[in-house]
């Protein structure tokens, strides 16, 4: 059985996305969740997914001798060995497309990332505020967002960003949990889509998963002193 190594669902944004992809387009895997306790060289965490990948980071998606660390690789490669879930756009102008908003988010929005760290259980609309008056790059990268997602859907009618469910929908989903966690403002079409993600049953599968660790991680937690 395929296995995919992931940190803890409340926070760990990169390991959602394999996750939900996986578990959305119904391919079968083993979850082994491997909880943070710090990211520095010798912690437990540190220590286990080293001996598996040699950036010591998750997700991991290990298909009997082959290991797989980088997240869009992870992608790609569920998409050449599963032709039949269709987990790219079907036109090759879309894969294109799909392909680079994915590689945009692999490589990009540093601002929303670095100052809105997904958070699934906090609840933060003050933070955000204060974030949108002080950081400009955290309104850059909300109003990248919203044109991208607004005109996807605008061109194939949604219910997703190339029509049907694909990468690119999995890709965005933990976006979509920092823009509820820190209530930053969106256009109507852009929220009604955030909750279209989220009744997927993957996506909600991942969300009530977050909800019910009930960890706390200070190292993660900047806004936060406690539950």
């Amino acid at each position: 059985m395929t296995k995919l190594y992931i940190g803890n669902k409340n926070y760990s944004s990169w390991s959602m996305r394999p996750w939900v992809l996986m578990k959305q387009a119904g391919i079968p895997f083993d979850e082994v969740v491997l909880r943070f306790d710090s990211f520095d060289a010798g912690s437990q965490f540190k220590d286990a997914i080293g001996a598996l990948n040699p950036v010591a980071k998750v997700p991991v998606l290990v298909d009997g001798g082959l290991v797989i660390w980088d997240t869009l690789a992870i992608a790609e490669y569920l998409a050449e060995t599963h032709p039949d879930k269709k987990l790219w756009p079907q036109a090759a102008a879309d894969r294109a497309r799909a392909r680079s908003i994915c590689a945009e988010m692999h490589s990009g929005f540093g601002g929303l990332r670095g100052h809105c760290g997904m958070n699934i259980e906090a609840s933060l609309p003050e933070v955000g505020a204060r974030l949108l008056r002080e950081q400009p790059e955290v309104k850059s990268d909300l109003e990248r967002i919203v044109q991208m997602w607004g005109d996807l859907l605008a061109q194939h009618g949604g219910p997703m960003l190339f029509g049907g469910f694909t990468i690119a929908d999995a890709y965005f989903a933990p976006v979509g949990t920092r823009i509820k966690t820190y209530g930053l403002p969106v256009p109507a079409a852009i929220t009604a889509y955030i909750e279209r993600v989220q009744a997927l049953p993957g996506v909600k599968a991942w969300i009530d998963d977050a909800l019910a660790e009930k960890d706390f991680l200070a190292f993660e937690e900047p806004y936060r002193s406690g539950r």
